[in-house]
Order: C-alpha cells, then structure tokens, then sequence
C-alpha cells in the first residue's frame, strides 16, 4: 500500500497532471488517500512527483 499526499496545489500545472492527480483521488493540497502499490499507481506518481509525497504503508 503506498499513502500519497498531495503537497502542492494543481492551479498552474498543465491539464494532464490536474488529470492525473484526480484520478489517484487527490483533491485539495493535503488530502492523503491509499492506494495499491502497482505498475498504474507508480507511472501516475511519476508524472506528478513534483505535487505529491509518497510513502509505503
């Protein structure tokens, strides 16, 4: 299980990473939610290292 915590606000990113970090659940900098350690998760992470911190649970 991985906790992902958005840290940064999705104002000025581009379109696909608002995108992306809707889809991994994240909705206002500090909300954290738990996801499932897999391929999906991690390549979403990737794309927006620089809004979340991850940790593994």
């Amino acid at each position: 299980m991985l906790r992902i915590t958005l840290v940064k606000s999705t104002i000025g990113a581009i379109p696909k990473h608002k995108k992306t970090v809707q889809a991994l659940g994240l909705r206002k900098p500090g909300n954290v939610v738990e996801q499932q350690d897999n391929a999906a998760i991690r390549g979403m992470i990737d794309q927006v290292k620089h809004l979340v911190k991850v940790e593994e649970i």
